[in-house]
């Protein structure tokens, strides 16, 4: 399939539909989960992402959301192979970001099948980039801002993007994102909750589809984002990575939470 040709089958979910999208981060071809982005606190949960990915699918997963970190760090797209056995694994939506810095970039991944790739640092370097792959690909590119208290960092995590996230995220749906991913660095990894009080300011400011990542550790927290997302606002999807790995859900219980709109219940149960 050609970059320019459709998505694969099953395309994105309807929009105004608060979506999953269970993690699969990728270094050296193995499947792993950082904490609050530093990479030398790394746990590595398996080394075959494929199998992981169906799985996820055979419960019911919407989306799958790979994020290659080596190529997030320095371009070197080194997991590509691995994301495209990811995305011959499964029939669901596969969204893939890291190192996604050129057109010809995102021509690879779409051309592999992906559904939707994700500009994380170019989109703030190169802001150009994201116009054009929107042009080319309407509806399949979106922009990963990742932020540390609001100031937005770069290259994995790295280095200081100079720019608030509040600032950014009109920019970029200006320039032709389909979704904005926002992901808390200080909470990504560590199970401690979304900051849905932030998370809504974004909302409530910007009025743009934001998909929440950083900080998911349990059915009342997706219930939470539910009761956020059930007021109107913008927030298009949660993705989970950690909670998963670590057994306080599963994909089943995770989207059956996301569906409930009365905020946290009372018990742990769904």
């Amino acid at each position: 399939m050609s970059g320019a040709e459709t998505p694969r089958a099953g395309g994105a979910p309807p929009a105004g539909t608060l979506e999953l999208f269970p993690a699969i981060d990728l270094r050296g071809g193995r499947l792993v989960r950082l904490v609050e982005g530093d990479f030398s606190r790394e746990k590595v949960y398996g080394d075959d992402p494929p199998s992981v990915a169906r799985a996820f699918a055979a419960q019911g997963a919407p989306w799958i959301h790979v994020v290659d970190l080596d190529a997030a760090r320095t371009g070197d797209p080194v997991n590509r192979a691995v994301v495209e056995q990811i995305v011959a694994s499964v029939t669901v939506p596969v969204q893939v970001g890291g190192g996604v810095r050129s057109m010809e970039d995102a021509a690879a991944l779409l051309g592999a099948g992906v559904t939707r790739v994700v500009v994380g640092t170019a989109a703030v370097e190169r802001p150009e980039l994201v116009a054009d792959i929107a042009d080319r690909w309407p509806g399949r590119v979106a922009v990963g801002l990742d932020h540390r208290d609001g100031d937005v960092m770069l290259r994995g995590w790295v280095a200081d993007g100079g720019r608030r996230v509040t600032d950014l995220i009109p920019e970029v749906i200006g320039a032709g994102a389909a979704a904005v991913i926002v992901t808390d660095i200080r909470r990504d990894g560590r199970l401690a909750g979304p900051d849905v009080v932030g998370l809504a300011g974004l909302l409530e400011a910007t009025g743009a589809p934001i998909v929440a990542s950083g900080g998911v550790a349990s059915l009342d927290d997706l219930r939470l984002l539910s009761a956020v997302h059930a007021r109107g606002t913008g927030l298009a999807g949660v993705i989970v990575g950690k909670a998963l790995y670590e057994g306080k859900f599963n994909v089943e219980q995770a989207i059956a939470a996301l569906r409930a709109l009365g905020g946290p219940a009372s018990s742990g149960a769904p």
